[in-house]
């Protein structure tokens, strides 16, 4: 019988220990490599997770402006209004080699454009009292002969118009309703920015839409939008149809009323203006009480404050706003202000610019009685007026900003301005009363340091540096004294308007 070697025996058992040992090893190192994320592939370790507190945040965070939009939308309305075009007088149609017949009237006038037709526009609301009290832009249901405004919850009823205030574009409407659920007012003057807003609205008819951003600015002025501008810019989408909609603060309450688009293409572009809740709701209060808004008034013409008029002043920064003009037996008048005067505060508030001034006056209730901090010759002081109402033919505000004279004025900044006597049929053209003094501007060469500053045709110099100018012998004098490199202060009347403004070489 046959017996195995036992030589081969050994050596078998040394190849399997071999075969186990290097196993062994393969599998040590691929366990330790997927441990290393050596591996590109065979990773089993558990994927990575947020913390357990951040989560929750993010949870509660959505949750919020989930019940927030819950809350809010019912007091949201869509308002839809038509109003009647009428024709006068057809456009003309260039270009068209029959648009006129021999007599030049157009033969198919009548049937090119009708008499008159029907023009739809949609804008948003809310609901401010529950028994059907509406507040709206006014250019929403401007010239509406007809007002329809659909509830949330389907209803629809006809709309009348309560009052209009064009100057901060707010109106207020009325239905015939009760029990309407409506939102609270905040506090504007609280808002941050970069604080969470919702704008809610029925942009291009999308009804109850609900757009997350942030406060973007606030106090935005000279937008060109209204008379009395204070806006809160939002990055929340805005587009034609959000006009008169809610713009809500992280509290659900009305931050602001959603007025305005910066848009070149007609939709959103990240930029949005809102009516502050604080002005929106002043002015619907007296709308509802009074149909009209009666503003402050205290009587003067006020400009911002550039570095250059800074500098002329003695202002440390480009804050206040500087008086140009202060109206006869105004408040202004009566307490003491001055041309020249640099209004800093007003009533223990700070004056930031001429628009956060008017805002304030407008607001003032008329009859009280307020303080007014005041910078002159470069020191502080406080004086006392009573708030009058804004009379119709005033505005508080003013602008933001011969041949060449007998005698040569010099090389300076006055140097391509052409002025002469005013005459008394000059100032009757102009606007200008006839017993103002001063020399009218012919002609400024464009380009000109005078030009950059803003000087036009028609504009009356009645200061230099703070001199009088009485006429074309004392400008001619103060002028030509003028250095080649100084900067030279001016006070001009303008249409009536009185304002400085600075020359720089």
């Amino acid at each position: 019988m046959f017996s195995p070697d036992k030589n081969q025996e050994g050596k078998a058992k040394w190849i399997v220990f071999s075969v186990i040992l290097i196993l062994a090893g393969v599998l040590i190192g691929l366990l330790t490599a997927t441990n290393l994320d050596w591996l590109p592939f065979g990773h089993t370790t558990t994927p990575q997770t947020l913390p357990p507190k951040v989560m929750e945040q993010l949870v509660q965070t959505g949750q919020a402006f989930t019940e927030i939009a819950k809350v809010v939308t019912p007091a949201v309305v869509n308002i839809s209004t038509t109003k009647v075009i009428r024709r006068d007088q057809a456009p003309r149609l260039f270009g068209d080699p029959f648009s006129r017949d021999f007599f030049g009237e157009d033969p198919f006038h009548e049937f090119r454009f009708p008499k008159k037709w029907k023009e739809q526009s949609l804008g948003s609301g809310v609901i401010a009292t529950s028994d059907g009290y509406i507040i709206t832009n006014n250019h929403v249901v401007e010239k509406a002969e007809e007002i329809k405004v659909l509830l949330s919850d389907k209803r629809d009823f006809k709309g009348k118009v309560v009052g209009s205030d064009p100057k901060t574009d707010i109106a207020v409407i009325k239905i015939d309703a009760t029990n309407l659920p409506t939102i609270p007012w905040g506090d504007s003057d609280k808002l941050q920015v970069g604080e969470f807003v919702l704008a809610v609205g029925n942009p291009y008819g999308l009804n109850q839409t609900v757009t997350m951003g942030i406060i973007s600015a606030v106090g935005r002025a000279n937008v060109g939008i209204a008379d009395y501008e204070d806006f809160i810019q939002t990055d929340a989408a805005i587009n034609p149809g959000n006009s008169g909609g809610p713009l809500v603060n992280i509290r659900g309450e009305v931050a602001g009323i959603n007025s305005a688009i910066f848009s070149r293409t007609g939709g959103y572009q990240g930029i949005g203006f809102a009516v502050p809740s604080n002005m929106a709701k002043s002015v619907m209060d007296q709308l509802i009480k009074k149909g009209k808004v009666v503003r402050g008034w205290i009587g003067v013409s006020i400009q911002d404050i550039n570095p250059a008029l800074a500098k002329e002043f003695g202002l440390k920064d480009l804050k206040g706003a500087l008086v140009g003009d202060v109206t006869p037996q105004s408040p202004a008048s009566k307490s003491g202000i001055k041309k020249g005067d640099i209004i800093l505060g007003y009533n223990g508030k700070m004056v930031d610019n001429v628009g956060n001034l008017r805002n304030m006056v407008a607001q003032s209730q008329t009859g009280t009685k307020i303080k007014i901090r005041l910078l002159r010759d470069k020191k502080e002081m406080e004086v006392e007026a009573i708030i009058a109402e804004l009379p119709k033919e005033f505005s508080e505000g003013g602008p933001s900003g011969q041949e060449r004279p007998e005698g040569e004025t010099g090389e300076n900044v006055l140097s391509d301005v052409t002025v002469r006597e005013l005459t008394r049929e000059m100032a009757r053209e102009l606007g200008i009363p006839v017993r103002e003094k001063g020399v009218v501007v012919i002609k400024v060469e464009s380009g000109s340091p005078a030009d950059e500053a803003g000087l036009k045709r028609g504009d009356l110099i009645k200061e230099i540096n703070h001199k009088e100018i009485a006429g074309l012998r004392e400008y001619n004098r103060i002028a030509s004294r003028i250095g080649k490199g100084e900067t030279v202060l001016l006070y001009i009347n303008r249409e009536g308007r009185k304002f400085y403004a600075t020359v720089k070489p």
